[in-house]
């Protein structure tokens, strides 16, 4: 019997997944414990429309990370921090404080999880940090550091 999966079974299948299961096992467990429906015509019909919306909602959300990558790619954030003489500065810069700043100065919420900051900026001068904004969507920011 051909069922769609509500929810990933381990060593069955994944979520939305069709397979092929004995009638017993479907009858008596999968639809017994509302992890399965019988692949009827009307139900895949559903699930080809979920999926459908899903690969809408997906390519509208990479357009968006490709139009906010384009913004970033010719922004300069600068910071006026605190430094020594050699050029060292006093803490440094982190991935929150770039967040921040973008949100606040530019309106472009971006989570700091996704900075790729190795480790906080110490030194002046104007470094590179990409932002993953998406699925093979990266975007560049210029930091600038002054006193």
């Amino acid at each position: 019997m051909k069922v769609i999966l509500k929810e990933n079974i381990k060593s069955i299948g994944k979520k939305d997944e069709i397979i092929n299961v004995s009638d017993g096992y479907a009858r008596n467990y999968l639809f017994a414990k509302n992890l399965a429906v019988e692949a009827t015509p009307g139900n895949l019909a559903k699930l080809q429309t979920k999926k459908d919306s899903a690969a809408f909602k997906k390519n509208v959300e990479k357009e968006e990370a490709e139009k906010i990558a384009e913004k970033l790619s010719k922004l300069t954030l600068e910071f006026k921090v605190k430094a020594g003489e050699n050029g060292k500065i006093f803490g440094g810069i982190s991935s929150k404080e770039i967040a921040e700043k973008l949100e606040n100065e530019h309106q472009i919420k971006v989570d700091k999880k996704k900075i790729d900051l190795k480790e906080p900026i110490k030194i002046l001068g104007v470094k590179r940090v990409d932002i993953k904004l998406f699925e093979g969507v990266v975007g560049t920011i210029k930091v600038a550091t002054k006193i």
